[in-house]
């Protein structure tokens, strides 16, 4: 038997992750062309859809192909979870992240797909399938924008960095999630301008320059950051317990629960 290479290097496999997203694409849009915006409730009470399901099977199809040996955990395939080592490598995968706002038809929901190494997110890409826009992080971070079907125009590739914290801070803040802890802390800090963005995007506008801090203290899960995470790191920037540790995954104790974050394109506003 013919030995297949696997991709190597945080790079390598960051274009893994991009291509894992994008395939899943024309079948999300597929469902969101239809109309077919209704969902069903989980077992946990969140929102699930078609394509919530159908983009998650491309993705684990694409993924059983590219990197057999990697466990795969993805928020709609419960019964894998426990199939990983916390602290070796495994992928995080939301198939539709923000399915709140896919309902609702204002087309800032995300595919995002994202390596874990000890504990830490490696490489990762987040895809707003409606907005045409791609996010991944490695070794650097890039945009691509322009994307038809399940590719990304090679001319359309930027590099995108975080920026220093300016005097006054933009904030961002969930449009589906604004809890009262969240507001305390913003209500710390000089914040200049505040604006609204679903799901993972909010961590790809800070990656991208385009604001400064992003703080969540109402519950995520694991598949809903790890991706962004990884495109701001590799822009970067950081991302934090209101402690300054860093945000881990992993936390099968927690059932892969995330505490309360702090997203900084910063690393030196961090206890500002």
């Amino acid at each position: 038997m013919t030995n297949v290479r696997r991709p190597e290097g945080r790079q390598e496999l960051a274009l893994v992750m991009a291509r894992a997203v994008l395939c899943a694409g024309p079948a999300i849009l597929e469902v969101y062309a239809k109309g077919a915006t209704a969902a069903v409730q989980k077992g946990d009470g969140s929102p699930v859809t078609e394509a919530d399901l159908r983009g998650q099977e491309k993705i684990l199809a694409f993924l059983a192909k590219e990197l057999p040996e990697v466990p795969v955990v993805s928020e709609e395939d419960v019964g894998e979870r426990a199939a990983f080592d916390p602290m070796g490598r495994f992928i995080l995968v939301d198939p539709l992240d923000g399915t709140r706002e896919f309902i609702a038809r204002n087309g800032e929901f995300t595919v995002n797909v994202a390596l874990i190494e000890r504990g830490a997110p490696v490489a990762g890409a987040v895809f707003a399938p409606a907005l045409g826009k791609l996010w991944v992080g490695g070794e650097g971070a890039f945009r691509a924008e322009g994307i038809v079907g399940d590719e990304a125009p090679s001319d359309t590739w930027r590099p995108i960095k975080t920026r220093p914290a300016p005097a006054g801070l933009i904030a961002l803040a969930s449009r589906s999630h604004l809890d009262p802890d969240t507001a305390a802390f913003l209500a710390r800090l000089p914040i200049a301008e505040r604006r609204s963005a679903g799901s993972s995007l909010k961590f790809c506008v800070v990656a991208e320059g385009e604001a400064d801090v992003y703080p969540r203290f109402g519950p995520t899960m694991e598949w809903d950051t790890a991706a962004g995470h990884a495109v701001l790191l590799a822009a970067g920037g950081i991302v934090v317990t209101p402690e300054g540790a860093p945000l881990r995954y992993g936390k099968v104790g927690q059932s892969l629960r995330n505490g309360s974050f702090v997203a900084w394109g910063d690393p030196k506003a961090v206890g500002r």
